[in-house]
């Protein structure tokens, strides 16, 4: 099935009933997902649908021997706790949880359920696993990806506009990972002779804000750091980045098809994939605990020419050469 068939039919295909006969002849296990995407984001679609795929691959098929049950937004703490409850109370064998916002409240629930993780930045600080090597309860998975990637971000910012001479750096001090990231970029920025403000990214008030009176200097640009909040305020930091003319990276190829200049980071889909495995592995005996937390090995660059042109940048063809994703 070709893969834009495949999404298009898996709101039905995650709720077939076990086809006739097929809980006889063999056991239908059952796998929980916790996503942070709304229903009818096409992004969350085709991710749900690659890792609904990878375990089709391994012999999982819905309808079968596999039941999936899903549940959507979890980038809202209210709902995330609320669909957390809803998938344990389900029983699942295994539950997919996409980011901390998922992760965190399913182990507060349970500590016995296993969880494989994607897309989570510091699943050891935060006390998801005890070690990447050794994750040693019940959940493991994928890193987002690991510190030293925002540095990148930092110098991607001057190739594509090398008179920056000052960055907003956008994180979430609420979160280790803002914490994080923020020095990733700092042990850059002497180098690349370039200053840093940090912007706290919580609320959408200081956001304008901030942005609004670092752009009254010239020679800025923008950083905008891996966060649930970025996401959440995502629209509003595009449309602020183009009305204040700062040029700006980003952590995730979908801010850059919602209107960003360029991003660079993990491809989400391949952690998917990914965790497919991972869920059979556990579906077939193994336990969470055993599999060690992974940093993702594929990445993507993205480039959208038609706010590069607005911004009055030209994008070096080097980088165009080496874009997984160029918006006209």
């Amino acid at each position: 099935m070709r893969r834009r068939d495949f999404a298009a039919t898996l709101a039905t295909a995650l709720t077939w009933p076990p086809a006739a006969g097929a809980q006889q002849k063999e056991r239908v296990r059952r796998v929980g997902i916790l996503d942070t995407q709304d229903a009818s984001n096409p992004i969350g679609q085709a991710r749900v649908a690659t890792f609904v795929e990878g375990l089709a691959q391994s012999g999982w098929i819905v309808g079968r021997n596999l039941q999936i049950e899903v549940r959507w937004g979890a980038r809202y703490p209210d709902r995330s706790r609320k669909n957390a409850a809803e998938l344990i109370a389900l029983a699942p064998d295994v539950i997919l949880a996409v980011g901390g916002v998922s992760v965190e409240p399913l182990l507060h629930l349970t500590r016995t359920v296993p969880i494989v993780f994607v897309i989570v930045l510091d699943p050891v600080g935060t006390g998801y696993v005890q070690s990447l090597a050794r994750p040693g309860g019940n959940a493991t998975g994928f890193l987002q990806f690991e510190y030293s990637l925002a540095a990148k971000w930092l110098e991607l910012l001057k190739q594509i506009a090398p008179d920056v001479k000052r960055a907003a750096v956008m994180r979430d001090t609420a979160v280790s990972a803002g914490i994080g990231q923020f020095g990733a970029i700092q042990s850059a920025a002497t180098q690349l002779g370039v200053e840093l403000t940090p912007v706290n990214m919580r609320h959408a008030s200081e956001i304008q804000q901030a942005l609004t009176a670092f752009a009254r200097s010239p020679n800025g640009g923008l950083i905008v750091t891996s966060a649930s909040t970025a996401a959440e305020h995502g629209n509003l930091i595009i449309s602020l980045a183009a009305r204040l003319e700062l040029p700006a990276v980003y952590f995730a190829r979908g801010l850059v098809a919602g209107g960003g200049l360029i991003s660079y980071g993990p491809d989400f889909v391949d952690q998917y994939r990914r965790a497919a495995s991972y869920v059979d592995r556990i579906l077939k005996g193994e336990r969470p605990g055993d599999l060690p937390v992974q940093a993702p090995t594929k990445f993507e660059l993205a480039v959208n020419l038609k706010t590069a042109k607005a911004l009055g940048i030209t994008i070096p063809d080097s980088i165009l050469a080496r874009a997984d994703e160029v918006i006209e």
